[in-house]
């Protein structure tokens, strides 16, 4: 069992940056950390992530040229720098960390471990 905490979150004005980390109990037996948000009434959205023992990261569509993953290892903590932020950023975002090789980075259901989630309100 992976323990993830998010930190960072807050309340921020349109056009402002914010930082979110999650720090992982283990990375050794991830395959993928990813970063998703929720709206109230909306889907869980993937906004990014990365395969953790390459470095690799992939960004969702909503925020690519944006958002930037990254991570270090020496304290199992991945970031997610948030720029140019919109009032449609408004969520609580979650953090996932997944096991399992060859799942989607993007796809919520391969994730079976979830941090408690940070809200991030930016205001117009």
């Amino acid at each position: 069992q992976v323990q993830l905490a998010e930190s960072g979150g807050g309340l921020v004005q349109a056009g402002a940056s914010l930082t979110l980390s999650c720090a992982a109990s283990d990375t050794f037996s991830l395959y993928y950390m990813g970063w998703f948000r929720q709206a109230p009434g909306k889907e869980r959205e993937f906004v990014g992530g990365i395969r953790w023992s390459l470095g690799i990261t992939y960004s969702g569509d909503s925020v690519k040229g944006r958002f930037t993953i990254s991570k270090d290892d020496t304290s199992n903590t991945m970031y997610l720098r948030m720029n140019s932020l919109k009032p449609e950023d408004t969520a609580v975002y979650y953090c996932a960390g997944s096991p399992i090789w060859g799942t989607s980075v993007s796809n919520p259901s391969d994730y079976p471990y979830w941090g408690q989630g940070t809200q991030v309100t930016v205001s117009s």
